[in-house]
């Protein structure tokens, strides 16, 4: 008679849980994280890395016109981002809201948009208007985006049927010691 001992089975909930982390780590998935993480992870896998426009995915390779200029859709360091291509002054292919909010989940680094009231700030007491400027999308040291002056405004094309963002509604009055309040 055969006495050879059989290893214990792991229980089935350690065995699932187990796993759960293998595949979570595998797939480098991160409970919490935003959307700019997640289109990081994608463009690091290789795999259907899409870059953002107005909140819009497009593949790798996809070119779009938006203020006169072309955008192309390629990776910066892993990360889908867009290029800017030559002015060509063709028709908006897509939709040009402004930069009227954090680009963070609706635009990919390089993509540019005509400024807004969102963009006003102080320099001492004087208040510069968002709107005389193109701002584009960066990403800051911690990953996050922003928007930063990137061009006078007179280099943004608008489309005869574009709205064109107005004047801010904002005062001198609220710029104190450089700041906006």
């Amino acid at each position: 008679m055969n006495t050879a001992t059989l290893p214990k089975t792991p229980s089935l909930r350690r065995t699932s849980l187990a796993l759960l982390a293998v595949a979570t780590v595998a797939g480098g998935l991160t409970f919490g994280a935003g959307p700019a993480a997640a289109e990081a992870r994608t463009s690091a896998a290789g795999i259907g890395a899409h870059c953002l426009w107005a909140g819009t995915g497009y593949p790798q390779g996809a070119s779009v016109a938006a203020g006169g200029q072309t955008f192309r859709c390629d990776t910066d360091r892993g990360v889908a981002s867009w290029s800017r291509g030559p002015a060509d002054g063709r028709p908006s292919t897509v939709p040009n809201p402004g930069a009227y909010t954090n680009p963070t989940g609706l635009f990919s680094a390089g993509a540019r948009q005509p400024g807004t009231g969102y963009n006003d700030y102080c320099v001492g007491s004087q208040l510069i208007d968002g709107t005389e400027d193109v701002y584009q999308v960066v990403a800051a040291r911690d990953g996050q985006l922003l928007w930063k002056a990137a061009a006078p405004i007179a280099q943004w094309t608008f489309d005869a049927d574009a709205a064109r963002p107005g004047p801010s509604g904002r005062t001198a009055s609220l710029c104190i010691d450089g700041n906006l309040t």
